[in-house]
């Protein structure tokens, strides 16, 4: 028994999937699947039901739980108390972030940190806004990186930087070839958003307030996603500047700003209050703030709205 096959189980465990857990720990399904049963066979008990395309845990598999987080944490803090017996941060760190974040923000501060200090180990949890809360209160992870607003008053929240929506458009699309729109030109042609979230919620807010009703022509749960069907022509999108930069960059997508509106997007760096941070964990947030914070407004500067 090891202790990567007790994350598989546990991941596992949370999402009630196999695939899901196998994307959350960037592993393949059948990596997932074999963690497990080689678990169960050293234990000798099922820990999974996986009746009717459905992944339950066993009675086993609920105590066996129990004694995985336990583990885990055990892990954790004989780790950070070891790094703090020497003046090089060592140990390990445990972030959850959503898709964006962790495709676009993260990797760039965890190079810088490794380099620095490679003694750490650092992981990344791929988790959305609700489940990275859930995770940081109930100490499975270390930080979590989201948007503001913060409010629950167990955390503490550390300003990490500063983003803007642009508008993006298919090269050739009329919008394409202004440096600035408005919100009413946008309204005009079909609209790709996303399915949920803070972002949705304040797009629908600005065209609400503006009595503007556009056409939304897809909902899609994935950055990713939104800018294959913008660059195909199927509509036109808002996503962050930052998220924007590779594909703008390389002609393929058009980024737009907004004239008469600003929807930002503040990223913050939040932990529990009572949580102890190790040597480690003071590094990696100097880290993020300086290097994130170095980045700001990559693709261009922000500005004030009317």
């Amino acid at each position: 028994m090891d202790f990567e096959q007790l994350k598989a189980f546990l991941e596992v465990a949370r999402n009630a999937s196999f695939s899901r857990a196998a994307e959350k720990l960037f592993r393949t399904q059948p990596a997932i699947s074999a963690q497990i049963r080689a678990l169960e066979e050293e234990i000798g008990a099922r820990l999974f039901d996986r009746a009717g395309g459905r992944v339950t845990l066993t009675a086993a598999g609920k105590l066996f739980m129990e004694y995985a987080e336990d583990a885990l944490q055990a892990r954790r803090n004989i780790v950070r108390a070891l790094a703090e017996m020497t003046r090089t941060p060592r140990g390990e760190l445990v972030v959850s972030a959503n898709e964006a974040t962790c495709l676009y923000i993260l990797p760039q501060v965890f190079a810088q940190f490794k380099r620095k200090y490679p003694r750490v180990s650092v992981s990344i949890t791929r988790n959305e806004r609700s489940r990275t809360l859930e995770e940081v209160l109930a100490q499975r992870v270390d930080f979590g990186v989201m948007a503001q607003p913060v409010t629950d008053p167990r955390l503490t929240v550390v300003p990490v930087h500063q983003d803007e929506m642009v508008v993006i458009a298919p090269m050739g699309h009329p919008l394409a070839a202004r440096r600035s729109t408005t919100l009413a030109q946008v309204a005009a042609f079909s609209l790709i958003l996303p399915k949920q979230g803070r972002t949705r919620d304040a797009i629908d807010q600005l065209f609400s307030v503006r009595h503007l009703r556009p056409e939304v022509s897809m909902e899609l749960d994935s950055n990713e996603i939104i800018k294959r069907f913008t660059a195909a022509g199927v509509g036109v999108g808002f996503l962050a500047r930052s998220n924007t930069v590779a594909e703008h960059s390389a002609g393929l997508l058009a980024v737009v700003e907004l004239e008469d509106a600003r929807i930002a997007r503040d990223l913050v760096l939040v932990y529990r209050k009572d949580k102890a941070l190790s040597r480690a964990a003071h590094a990696f947030i100097e880290i993020m703030q300086s290097s994130v914070g170095s980045r700001k407004n990559t693709a261009g500067g922000a500005r004030s709205a009317t």
